[in-house]
């Protein structure tokens, strides 16, 4: 039979072990927690000199929205915050992440918004919840309709920068159909240049 002394003592050690196993246990969830932090908060993926994309976390980041000298943010989500910087201006594209969602109509307005902050000499980035779908349809839209690359080519562009992207299969066909209309536009506007230029050698005769 044990003597009380003997049952303290092993009490006493067994209080310890579950006091040390739950610091343990304490310890593991925030290193764990603090690795989250750290995968979630990735830098700013570089697509072009003036383009950049992310996921909502990094995009709230006044360290890197000012390491990555960003002037406008795309916010391609209906409900992710938008970063609290105020030399940061801001816009919403409210479109969820689904197949049917229409972001096709949004296409022309974000990569001229892109364009025009590039040409005033700032940089953009464009950035929905996790950095992968709705925001690199829309760099990829941008791409194709001022640096006139193909559907293809801007995918892999986009890729290179953030190699986590992957356009749900609505935003493709969306993208294809606005790569179609691109074309179409272009043709006719070859069209109206040529005939134009007749015109104008016509008259001059």
């Amino acid at each position: 039979m044990l003597t009380s002394h003997v049952v303290d003592f092993i009490e006493r050690e067994t209080q310890l072990v579950v006091v040390r196993r739950s610091v343990g246990s304490l310890t593991v969830r925030r290193r764990r927690r603090r690795r989250r932090r750290r995968k979630a908060m990735q830098p700013l993926c570089e697509v072009t000199s003036s383009l950049a994309i992310s996921n909502s976390r990094s995009a709230c980041s006044p360290e890197l929205l000012q390491r990555g000298a960003v002037t406008l943010c795309i916010n391609v989500t209906r409900r992710q915050p938008f970063p609290a910087v105020a030399a940061v201006a801001v816009t919403r594209i409210a479109v969820s992440d689904r197949p049917d969602d229409d972001l096709y109509r949004h296409f022309d307005t974000c990569a001229d918004a892109i364009h025009a902050e590039a040409q005033n000499g700032g940089r953009s980035l464009v950035y929905c919840k996790n950095g992968r779908s709705r925001s690199a349809a829309v760099c990829v839209a941008y791409l194709m309709k001022h640096q006139r690359v193909a559907l293809a080519d801007a995918l892999k562009k986009v890729k290179a920068a953030r190699p986590v992207i992957a356009p749900n299969p609505g935003f493709l066909t969306q993208l294809q159909r606005y790569e179609d209309e691109l074309r179409r536009r272009r043709r006719s506007q070859a069209s109206h240049a040529n005939s134009a230029a007749a015109t104008k050698q016509n008259t001059v005769r």
